[in-house]
């Protein structure tokens, strides 16, 4: 069943994905600005500070098949509910954590348990809404759920100041756990759309040969690799590595760097609204995606080229989290590409390079940092303004290699059918 009016059911429906969501963003984003007194309570350095952030990545990136599996087989109401509590599980771990390994394991387990949030949404919209919609509902899901990011920026910090990191998380978690309970009802399917699900129910084994068969789409790969890239490019800096660069090369302290960060993702958030929008502009999806990783090289090669004066650095990031925004996009084309029978586990498989992306890039990034040697501040390490610059150069390079290759994907847009 699709439909086309926002109604009070539909908003309930998307305010609780969207609410879910706004969780996973904030965990995903947290590191970047309490990392400096993780990496000093804990002893951390970078190798271990880059594996802290990028281990949510690997969970959530090794569970998108299985949630991909269950969104086809048991609907999204079962799948978010039960991964969210999961969620809940990880973020106490988190909080109450004695040492790095329980740390690690905290975040890893929050990462699986927020695997199917975004999944899970865009496995409705795909569902009840019309296609040509689709690149909206994502924009809407990913900019409104990106207020969670927000949350871990200046809100973060000053909880952080004032309660202590511990206790924030804390408080997370429990909002967590009330955001499920709230969600149970109104992620009921109506009649119509849970019996064509049974209908469609297939056996562990047809389950996955579906997966091998939407990895077989025309175009799937080209769309792979530049998710796989360009979310990970904003990830790395505002999600893990803006923190330290901020502190160490600007001495900015942690209000200073909360907003900054802030600034930065309110600039990802407007990104995501707009971008959402263009594909219906440009009647493609293409174009505006090309336009904005290109625009996210430009800014990463400038930072790469030397490091920007205290003045245009916030101008640097908005510009540069702006156009990296243009995920609704990417992800309406990766859409386009599979049928309704394959949109779960197509979705989610695609998925698997967004996140996994992160992941390794947030440990490759860590290594590549620490590689241009450290100096010991305040009891943590300090990191050269070469192994920053480094770090951006390789991001800039992975998006070009990325995007030139993307040129060969074909554009299925809903516009080219009618």
């Amino acid at each position: 069943m699709t439909t086309g009016s926002l109604n009070g059911r539909v908003f309930a429906l998307l305010a609780a994905l969207i609410s879910i969501y706004s969780l996973s963003q904030f965990f995903r984003s947290s590191i970047a600005v309490i990392g400096p007194d993780l990496a000093r309570e804990f002893g951390l350095d970078a190798a271990s500070l880059g594996l802290l952030g990028s281990v949510f990545y690997f969970s959530f990136a090794f569970a998108q098949i299985p949630v991909g599996l269950a969104l086809d087989s048991f609907g999204a109401r079962a799948t978010i509910v039960s991964t969210a509590l999961v969620a809940f599980a990880g973020s106490l771990m988190f909080a109450l954590a004695p040492d790095f390994f329980t740390l690690a394991s905290g975040r890893f387990i929050i990462g699986a348990g927020c695997s199917s949030f975004y999944m899970g949404a865009l496995s409705v919209y795909a569902r009840r809404f019309p296609p040509e919609r689709f690149a909206l509902m994502a924009g809407v899901q990913l900019g409104v759920g990106t207020l969670g990011s927000l949350a871990a920026t200046s809100p973060l910090a000053a909880a952080s100041a004032r309660f202590g990191w511990r206790a924030s998380f804390l408080g997370v978690g429990l909002l967590c756990l009330v955001l499920t309970i709230v969600a149970v009802p109104l992620l009921r399917e109506d009649p119509e759309t849970a019996k064509a699900r049974l209908a469609r129910r297939e056996s562990l084994r047809s389950l996955l040969a579906g997966v091998v068969a939407a990895s077989r789409v025309p175009s799937f790969w080209p769309l792979f690799f530049i998710q796989a890239t360009t979310y990970s490019a904003f990830a790395s800096i505002v999600g893990l590595w803006g923190g330290p660069w901020l502190a160490q090369i600007y001495g900015m302290n942690l209000d200073e760097r909360g907003r900054v960060l802030f600034i930065a993702v309110l600039a990802q958030v407007i990104g995501l609204f707009l971008w959402g929008w263009t594909d219906r502009f440009f009647r493609a999806y293409k174009p505006a995606s090309l336009i904005g990783v290109g625009g996210g090289i430009v800014m990463l090669t400038i930072a790469a080229a030397a490091p920007p004066s205290r003045e245009w650095l916030t101008p640097l990031l908005v510009v540069f989290a702006f156009f990296i925004a243009v995920t609704p996009v990417l992800t309406a084309h990766g859409r386009a590409l599979f049928p309704l029978e394959l949109v779960g586990r197509g979705l989610t498989l695609l998925n698997v390079g967004n996140m996994g992306g992160v992941f390794v890039q947030q440990a490759v990034t860590g290594l590549v940092v620490e590689s241009f040697g450290s100096r010991m501040v305040d009891g943590a390490p300090a990191y050269s303004p070469e192994g920053y610059r480094a770090m951006f150069a390789l991001l800039a390079a992975e998006l070009l290699v990325a995007a030139l290759f993307y040129t060969r994907a074909i554009d299925l847009h809903p516009s080219k059918k009618r």
